[in-house]
């Protein structure tokens, strides 16, 4: 036993290692057909082989050819495993027609290989849709197979059916366990080969578990349940009708025996001839013993005329302690200890002598187990066929159209309300697609008034945010000049401008920048820049300003905004302008005949972040001529396709160029520029520009 295990141990290894190794190329090549092919030839010879190098067990030669075609069909390519299979089977006929090589079972093997390749190529393209099978499939598969073998081998032989039961007997347990272990074994190495990733799912997770997989289980455990159930009460059944055959045929010998006593008037020496012919009527399977009260055998099958022996005392009083006219199962100690279903019968009216008639229960029971076995494959091929059927029934009728169905609303749930869901292949189906289309289709209807609302809604936040930002740039007054414009990123921006005066001789210019995009940051937008008119016009300095307005804005800023700011205040009469920069870009200053260049000032904290934090303030003294130039990080931060930046010194350069125009169209130059470097990227952020020039 142990030598056999470990030949047809290494046999499957074989098979791995082999396995390993054309997976290797097969999963480096085209897959084409010459590829097919080979996978073909190369599973094919190994096909021969294991039918040559076969393991020795009990004069009976194992192996594991079916191996070969189930790898090449399952794991590789339909083609390959019908090639396989040919090469193997046809191989076994030859072998066995004109070389002798196993010629008993040529016929029954040659057909088993042959169909292990048709089957692996249907359930790849069927069942497994070209897909790797699961270990637990292989395994059944592999079993199967075995099981077909085997049956094939009484099938083909009814002539002479107990060589055929010997032969299934020795040899089926060891093929059908390595052949289901070696496909197991290639479906786990193929997964670690092709480096996939093994979810396990408990059966208790319901709610990962698709619904084809635990109707299998559910289904797979019924299947077995019935099959064992119906197969024990068959074995049942058939068991105790033999044993009350079994009594019926002991009981008419006992009769018999009796009869011929009587007629012999107790003569053992007349009665043994006669009984002998009796018992041998019975088969060679049937034992006989005549014993008086005492224990003296009288007579037995194989006893000499003139040869006498006793019972033991300890079987003497077993077989007195057993009942007449009923059949007992007992261990006859005058025959060996054999094991036996037995008939006591009185053979004299003073119940002084009797006869043990003793069927041996091997013997008996031989044709019912090697009529339980050839039942039991032929339910076990039954059974798999009906599972297999039901299956491919549900994957056709369900869950190939579930999944078309779950793969529409997929597409429906990522925003493709064009999916139409058209699964017509049952009157339910139908009506699930009607629904969902129905349901789609009253969606984009709300979908598109709740658009046209919503677009109403922000064309007017829109205005009123562009109604709340100056627009008059031309004042009656020539001591300074100024433009600003703002392009949001959305219908709605979180950046503004602004410029007022605090009195006749100071004037507040501000630019700020809201963290957000959208309604939310326009409306902090409105709270910020309502807070600075308000704290700026009462005459406090910037610094003042942004310390108050950052105070006010960290109250109820539950959405946890913040802003960035710049804020100059300027003595029209003087040029001396006031400052501070709470976390905003730095400013561009251009000096009366000189280029512009970035002002680095001091940065304060961002205005809504923290209470009582303050920006240091600074002062800028302003010439007839010069100019400032203050925007927000949309600028420099716009970027084209390829991701790269606009930035600040394409910005100082542009500027530049154009610093002898008006602002009005220094910032539309700078705008202009900006949009040719974006190209076709889109403005991810709002852009906000203020030039300002102090003519004294």
């Amino acid at each position: 036993m142990a030598t056999m295990l470990l030949k047809m141990t290494i046999s499957t290894c074989l098979y791995l290692i082999i396995t390993a190794i054309v997976w290797h190329f097969w999963s480096k090549s085209k897959r084409g057909p010459l590829q097919k092919i080979a996978v073909g030839l190369v599973f094919g010879f190994c096909s021969v082989m294991s039918t040559h190098l076969g393991v020795d067990y009990r004069n009976m030669i194992l192996n594991v050819r079916d191996l070969g075609p189930l790898i090449a069909g399952l794991f590789f390519a339909p083609s390959s495993g019908i090639i396989a299979g040919l090469i193997g089977g046809v191989e076994r006929y030859i072998a066995g027609t004109y070389f002798d090589v196993g010629s008993f079972t040529t016929v029954s093997c040659s057909l088993s290989t042959l169909l292990a390749g048709l089957m692996s190529a249907v359930l790849n393209v069927f069942m497994f849709k070209g897909k790797r099978p699961p270990a637990f499939h292989a395994a059944v598969i592999g079993m199967v197979m075995e099981v077909f073998h085997m049956y094939a081998v009484l099938l083909t032989h009814r002539n002479d059916m107990a060589s055929a039961h010997f032969i299934v007997k020795s040899c089926s347990v060891p093929m059908i366990v390595f052949c289901g272990l070696g496909l197991t074994a290639c479906s786990i190495l193929i997964m670690i080969l092709s480096g996939e990733k093994y979810e396990y799912i408990p059966f208790s997770d319901r709610e990962r578990t698709p619904i084809a997989k635990r109707f299998y289980r559910q289904l797979l455990a019924a299947t077995l349940l019935v099959f064992v159930i119906n197969h024990l009460m068959d074995y049942n059944l058939q068991t105790r009708a033999q044993f009350e055959q079994a009594e019926e045929d002991l009981n008419n010998m006992a009769t018999g025996f009796r009869a011929v006593y009587f007629d012999t008037k107790g003569d053992m020496e007349k009665a043994r001839i006669l009984n002998s012919y009796i018992s041998l009527a019975g088969g060679d399977d049937i034992y006989y013993l005549v014993y008086d009260v005492n224990g003296n055998v009288l007579s037995s099958l194989y006893s000499e005329e003139n040869e006498m022996f006793r019972l033991s005392e300890s079987e003497r009083q077993a077989l007195a302690a057993r009942p007449e006219w009923t059949s007992f199962r007992y261990t006859v100690e005058f025959y060996g200890g054999m094991y036996a279903v037995c008939v006591k019968r009185s053979l004299n009216e003073e119940n002084t002598v009797f006869v043990l008639l003793a069927w041996q229960y091997d013997m008996l029971m031989r044709g019912q187990v090697n009529q339980a076995y050839e039942v039991l494959l032929s339910d076990i091929l039954l059974f798999t066929v009906l599972y297999l059927m039901v299956v491919a029934l549900v994957e056709t009728l369900v869950c190939r159209n579930l999944k078309s169905v779950t793969d529409s609303l997929q597409k429906i749930i990522a925003g493709d309300l064009r999916e139409v869901v058209n699964v017509r292949d049952s009157l339910e189906f139908s009506i699930l697609s009607d629904d969902i289309n129905q349901t789609v289709s009253t969606l984009k209807g709300y979908i598109d008034e709740s658009k046209k609302r919503m677009e109403k809604e922000l064309a007017l936040a829109a205005f009123i945010q562009e109604s709340a930002l100056p627009h008059v740039f031309t004042f009656e007054r020539n001591d300074f000049e100024i433009y600003a414009l703002m392009k949001p990123a959305r219908q709605v921006g979180g950046d503004f401008y602004d410029f007022f005066f605090i009195d006749a001789g100071k004037m507040a210019l501000v630019i700020a920048d809201v963290s957000g995009k959208g309604i939310p940051a326009a409306m902090f937008m409105m709270r910020a820049k309502t807070a600075i008119v308000n704290t700026a016009s009462v005459g406090k300095s910037p610094s003042e300003v942004l310390f108050e307005v950052n105070n006010v804005l960290c109250e109820g800023n539950d959405a946890e905004m913040f802003v960035t700011a710049w804020i100059g205040i300027l003595d029209l009469e003087t040029g001396i302008m006031r400052c501070a920069n709470a976390g905003h870009e730095y400013p561009v200053l251009c000096r009366a005949g000189g280029d512009y260049e970035l002002l680095k000032d001091k940065h304060g904290l961002v205005l809504a972040a923290m209470q009582n934090t303050s920006a240091a303030e600074y002062t800028l003294e302003l010439h007839p001529g010069d100019r400032i130039f203050v925007y927000t990080d949309g600028v420099p931060e716009a970027i084209d396709k390829e991701e790269k930046a606009y930035g600040t010194d394409r910005l100082v350069q542009k500027l530049n160029t154009v610093k002898g125009l008006s602002q009005q169209e220094v910032l539309k130059q700078v705008y202009q520029d900006i949009v040719e470097f974006a190209s076709e990227a889109e403005q991810f952020d709002d852009i906000t520009m203020l030039g300002y020039t102090y003519n004294g």
